[in-house]
């Protein structure tokens, strides 16, 4: 069983995970507002190298070798993806999210990491295939890797249209022969903790992103014992964080995690 405990920073709640354990990692609350990676990066490992992008709701995932490094209280140009995979021992690599979910991916043989966007147009672009496939083209292997799924808003709130679920029930496609939407995503609502809940509304459906994203990493051959899924909910804790479907606001929590040494 994973285990989410809550850590304490001066005072400010952060969110980490018994699965990352061999990682310096964090999904920081709203308190942690308005701080960047550049400042957060203390919390975790003082004095690494922070890196992050501009977040464009794709699905590239980047190498730091291929942005710069932040440098706190100086603006730093940012590429564009929704993804980091770190290269070197004590690096850090960053995601912001306000009901997307933010995901956190290390390699316990090589201690190198990730950390992924994913809202539902990642989610439908299959972003964390893409960053898993990543870290086989670094040498990892599957049984190696260890995913934490932060934060995000839940299934149970998250009302979507139909043309959404569709987008993301084809990432799943459980028949070859499905001649009609309805069969693309009406066997998502059966399966055992479904990614896909009604709606009173007859064009409209709830959709579990990160149940979504954990069963593309299921396809993928990472095992339950692989991937924790936190169970806090951004739209329905507002003292903790924050929430754009709720607040209509730009305001996001980081969540951040540190390469470790091999071995």
């Amino acid at each position: 069983m994973h285990i989410w405990t809550w850590q304490e920073w001066q005072g400010l709640p952060y969110l980490t995970c018994s699965i990352l354990s061999p990682w310096r990692h964090g999904f920081f609350s709203r308190h942690f507002g308005p701080g960047s990676p550049a400042d957060l990066v203390e919390v975790l490992q003082p004095g690494a190298p922070a890196y992050r992008t501009r977040q464009v709701h794709g699905n590239e995932v980047l190498k730091t070798t291929q942005v710069a490094p932040l440098s706190s209280g100086a603006e730093t140009p940012l590429a564009e993806a929704d993804g980091l995979l770190s290269h070197k021992p004590l690096e850090s690599v960053w995601v912001a999210s306000a009901d997307c979910v933010p995901v956190l991916i290390g390699d316990g043989v090589t201690g190198r990491v990730a950390a992924v966007h994913a809202g539902w147009r990642g989610t439908a672009a299959k972003i964390l295939p893409e960053a898993i496939a990543q870290f086989k083209q670094q040498g990892s292997q599957i049984p190696d890797l260890r995913v934490a799924m932060g934060p995000a808003i839940s299934g149970k709130v998250y009302q979507v249209s139909k043309d959404v679920a569709v987008q993301l029930a084809a990432t799943l496609l459980l028949t070859d022969t499905a001649t009609s939407l309805a069969e693309i995503w009406d066997p998502l609502y059966h399966l055992p903790n479904p990614p896909l809940l009604p709606d009173p509304e007859p064009d409209r459906a709830r959709a579990d992103v990160r149940r979504f994203n954990a069963l593309q990493l299921e396809r993928l051959g990472l095992g339950p014992d692989q991937v924790a899924v936190s169970s806090h909910c951004t739209y329905s804790q507002p003292e903790l964080f924050f929430s754009y479907r709720r607040d209509r606001l730009k305001s996001v929590q980081w969540s951040g995690i540190v390469n470790s040494s091999p071995g």
